[in-house]
């Protein structure tokens, strides 16, 4: 695992106290860390997944509107707070891991460090019924 800059350990050390979901991709947008409340809506224990590029992730939760239309990963919160650099907030639908349908709400953030470099972003997001 390469060496990750403070903001980004202190980030993932502070996920892992929440009860929230919480879900933290690098710049590039590849999966470093999600919580264990994050484990019980995606279906499946970080362990068992580790990092993955955006590709990756964005395919095996597989996100779609209400429509029940595929959402490109573009078009997801965390994506748009790497991309624009602000808060994005959505509603969507997910098909996790172990392949149970679930309606979330995400509010995402981007991880700035020194001088405002882009480390990554945050994704907070819970089931609603």
């Amino acid at each position: 695992m390469p060496q990750r800059e403070i903001e980004v350990i202190l980030t993932r050390q502070l996920a892992g106290y929440l009860t929230l979901p919480i879900f933290i991709v690098d710049p590039d947008g590849t999966l470093l860390f999600y919580n264990e409340p994050a484990e019980a809506i995606l279906g499946q224990r970080f362990d068992e997944t580790g990092e993955m590029p955006a590709e990756e992730w964005a395919a095996a939760y597989t996100a779609t509107d209400d429509g029940d239309r595929p959402l490109a990963a573009d078009e997801l919160p965390l994506m748009i707070a790497l991309r624009e650099g602000r808060p994005a907030h959505r509603e969507l639908v997910i098909r996790s891991r172990d392949n149970v349908r679930r309606r979330i709400q995400i509010t995402a953030f981007p991880l700035r460090g020194l001088a405002g470099r882009i480390l990554g972003a945050v994704a907070i997001f819970w089931e609603v019924a």
